[in-house]
């Protein structure tokens, strides 16, 4: 994970070395993720690798919308 930064409805959404975008949701009990709900659990994260299943379809690179700057909210 490289950065992240969060979609139309407030989901966080990590940014890909890859180019791709992923949510990493917390949503328990079905996806256990609580290092999403702080904003040093998801800087702790940087650099950890995730599962890219774009990469895996061949997918292009996502994009942000023009009015959407990629940053850290806290």
């Amino acid at each position: 994970m490289a950065g992240y930064h969060r979609d139309e409805e407030g989901h966080w959404v990590a940014e890909l070395r890859c180019g791709h975008f992923q949510h990493v949701r917390h949503q328990p009990p079905f996806i256990n993720r609580p290092w999403v709900t702080t904003a040093a659990g998801r800087q702790a994260m940087l650099g950890m690798m995730l599962n890219c299943k774009k990469c895996d379809r061949g997918e292009p690179a996502d994009r942000l919308a023009p009015d959407r700057p990629s940053s850290e909210e806290a």
